[in-house]
């Protein structure tokens, strides 16, 4: 069993530190399978699909391996709620976990109160919450006409992530056609974390808005979320060391 030999900080200029795999995988072998794969691995999204079949196992054996877990469950609740998630998922080692800004100012604050209340008494480092602004598969017509919000998706995104800045939530998730805007309006240490990444001759698939990986750091990208150009290339390791390398 390959083991990381550390664990580094999100905010590294390491091209590896900014590469998080989605582990789109139905359980927890598959995923690990995956993970062996790729020695220089080091962030990984655990989303709805692996967390609902496995439970916090997947995190577990995640982190055993030196892993930093990428928690992406779209918390969407009222106050109560919304922070005893947040809670949990912080006792879990999660060092990156997903809120949704509409849920509002109040169960944010509830949301990042107790998540870092409970890593402390964990004895683990905080983790930082990442507030979904608007789901990268939304185009501007559909998000228009389906859901009836008349503003636009280029200024709605930077109201919710204002929202949750002000809410004292550590970062966004956001397309990477929205990564310059926000970066302008929140500094560093302010994470963007950007899924609809495509590297060089990847299939667009059911994202929208979508960009580079060397496209979305210049823009001011923390991270970036990438899972079928990586886990269903024939070599996923070669795949991942690819997306290394266009980065700066």
């Amino acid at each position: 069993m390959t083991q990381r030999a550390a664990q580094v900080d999100r905010g590294s200029e390491q091209p590896a530190e900014r590469v998080i795999l989605a582990l789109d995988r139905p359980d927890v072998a598959s995923a690990l399978a995956l993970v062996e794969a790729i020695p220089e691995l080091r962030w990984v999204k655990v989303g709805l699909e692996l967390f609902s079949a496995t439970g916090p196992e997947v995190v577990w054996r995640l982190r055993e391996r030196g892993l930093q877990v990428f928690l992406d469950l779209k918390f969407h609740d009222i106050p109560a709620t919304m922070a005893g998630a947040c809670r949990s998922a912080a006792r879990l080692g999660a060092g990156l976990i997903t809120v949704h800004a509409c849920a509002g100012a109040e169960a944010l604050r509830a949301a990042q109160d107790a998540a870092q209340d409970a890593a402390a008494t964990a004895g683990l480092t905080a983790p930082t919450l990442l507030a979904v602004t608007v789901l990268t598969s939304w185009d501007a017509a559909r998000f228009a006409g389906e859901l009836a919000i008349a503003e636009p998706i280029e200024h709605y995104v930077p109201r919710l992530a204002g929202l949750a800045a002000a809410a004292g939530i550590g970062g966004c998730v956001c397309s990477p056609l929205e990564v310059a805007a926000l970066r302008a309006a929140h500094p560093e240490p302010f994470a963007l974390v950007t899924p609809g990444i495509r590297p060089a001759g990847a299939a667009r698939g059911d994202q929208q808005r979508v960009m580079s990986p060397a496209e979305a750091i210049a823009a001011g990208a923390s991270q970036l979320v990438i899972g079928r150009p990586i886990s269903a290339a024939p070599d996923p390791a070669s795949a991942f060391a690819a997306c290394c390398a266009e980065l700066p």
